[in-house]
């Protein structure tokens, strides 16, 4: 192993580390907006529910942007500054999920609060997608380039998420399913790049 060679897969570690520490502070964040039931009561139970559900949403939404961000980063060889800054961007934006985990969870009925998150969730998309670009750019083998160019999920997410903003201005709860969909599309971890090192 050369020298070069070395100093680039630490970089990429370095890289991965950084990002599991801000997503685990993230999801930890995310954890605390839940709250116990005021009383021992299934009325009580009831008016928590809607927190509870917007909380595993997120939950699940974090952790399926970590899964996916592992197994990219894994696939990269070298770590350029456009790398750094839109993996910068993309945790920026995924750490505004506690914040909508508040709002949404307690103004689930209101049209800004559905519409904000629905932004918030494109803008993580987007920033996936230009972190996947900027890999791309920096690799010297076509391997990213041809894993990536199988699959259409990333475009997909984009048009859910911003149908989703657009239906939200309708109801709320139109925006909600749209946004739930694009998760579903992702329950089944994108094992391309596993896959393609075999």
């Amino acid at each position: 192993m050369t020298g070069e060679h070395r100093h680039e897969e630490l970089g990429v570690e370095r890289l991965e580390t950084f990002s599991d520490s801000v997503l685990a502070v993230v999801i930890t964040l995310t954890a605390f907006e839940l709250r116990a039931p005021a009383h021992p009561t299934l009325t009580a139970m009831g008016h928590v529910a809607p927190t509870l559900l917007v909380d595993a949403a997120n939950f699940l939404f974090l952790g399926i942007y970590w899964n996916n961000h592992h197994h990219l980063l894994r696939a990269a060889s070298r770590i350029s500054a456009a790398i750094m800054w839109s993996n910068l961007s993309l945790l920026f934006t995924l750490s505004l999920i506690p914040v909508m985990t508040q709002w949404v969870g307690t103004q689930y009925r209101s049209t800004a609060p559905a519409v904000t998150y629905g932004v918030v969730a494109l803008a993580a998309a987007a920033c996936y997608q230009l972190l996947t670009r900027a890999i791309i750019r920096a690799e010297d083998h076509p391997h990213v380039a041809r894993v990536v160019g199988r699959g259409i999920k990333g475009t997909l997410s984009l048009v859910g998420y911003a149908a989703g903003i657009g239906l939200a201005l309708v109801s709320p709860w139109l925006g909600y399913a749209a946004y739930v969909s694009v998760t579903v599309l992702w329950l089944v971890p994108d094992r391309r790049f596993a896959r393609a090192a075999h």
